[in-house]
């Protein structure tokens, strides 16, 4: 289990510093996969260097099961860790990269051979790092974070430059290494991916906590949901709905009515009681990208300017 607890990280002194992480508390749990979200410069990379003791925080602690990073005997054999695709030597072959950690790790030198066949590198095991793909060059790192056969694993956008069946062997290593009851924290921009590998989700946004909850509370928290209505009689019912003040929106080839802001028994009940003929009445949840739009709206630090 990974805990954080106050943890803040300020770079600089004075008027010009800047509070990368604030007062960020939370814990990711062990036997599910914990999507890591959060917009550009919202501090997730940082968070991720302090669990790692690559950065020391200004005040607050990162654990692992209990102990800082630098208090493990065996920190390989406990956590691994992805944050950087292009960290091997270029000039070293993708083994001997392996290798080398191996035997600063005392690992045994078979269990390069394994990681390389879990992320299908074996084929290319020969060729130095420098010349391999982004997409290689992800494999080899989480090849390397799963070296010591860890307990903790962190992954910072592992899927950057994998094509779409390298983004779906990296959503089923998630969920397998979880499913062994392993803590798994992975960091991604591409939202639909992360609603279909995720099970919890931790948000920041100008390093502090948005939320910290499971995927399907997330997005139902977010209110975004809408109810989806076909009727014959599509005119009048709407018609009836602005008139209580509800908000409606007629699909794009006129069939169906997405209407937000009512429940869905408060739809049916008034078009009972006005004698409309309902053809659909359903509930259309909102997307996870919806729902983290919305939320971490005030958070965006980067933004693009509006058209």
């Amino acid at each position: 289990m990974i805990e954080l607890a106050g943890l803040t990280k300020v770079f600089g002194h004075g008027p010009g510093s800047t509070r990368a992480v604030d007062d960020l508390t939370c814990s990711i749990e062990p036997g599910v996969v914990t999507g890591f979200l959060g917009p550009n410069g919202a501090g997730k990379t940082t968070t991720m260097r302090m669990i790692l003791g690559l950065d020391h925080p200004t005040s607050g602690t990162a654990t692992i099961d209990g102990k800082a990073y630098r208090q493990l005997a065996d920190p390989l054999r406990v956590v691994g860790a992805l944050l950087d695709a292009k960290q091997a030597h270029p000039n070293r072959s993708a083994r001997d990269h392996l290798r080398w950690i191996a035997a600063t790790n005392r690992i045994a030198v078979t269990r390069v051979d394994e990681v390389l066949d879990i992320v299908g590198l074996t084929s290319v095991e020969d060729k130095k790092a420098g010349t391999l793909s982004l997409g290689m060059s992800q494999r080899l790192g989480i090849a390397a974070a799963l070296l010591g056969n860890p307990r903790v694993l962190l992954f910072d956008e592992p899927v950057n430059g994998l094509d779409p069946e390298g983004i779906r062997w990296v959503r089923t290593l998630m969920r397998t290494l979880a499913a062994e009851g392993r803590t798994v924290l992975v960091s991604s921009h591409l939202l639909a991916e992360m609603a279909n590998t995720a099970d919890r989700l931790v948000v920041i946004g100008r390093g502090k906590l948005i939320a910290s909850t499971t995927v399907a509370e997330f997005v139902a928290g977010s209110g975004t949901g809408t109810v989806r209505v076909r009727s014959p009689q599509l005119d009048t019912l709407g018609g009836l709905l602005s008139g209580a003040g509800i908000e409606t929106a007629a699909e794009p080839d006129g069939s169906a009515l997405s209407v937000r802001g009512a429940a869905i028994e408060v739809i049916g009940e008034l078009a009972a009681r006005n004698g409309i003929t309902l053809h659909e009445l359903s509930t259309q949840r909102a997307s996870l990208e919806e729902a983290y739009l919305k939320l971490t709206d005030d958070a965006v630090e980067y933004r693009t300017a509006k058209q």
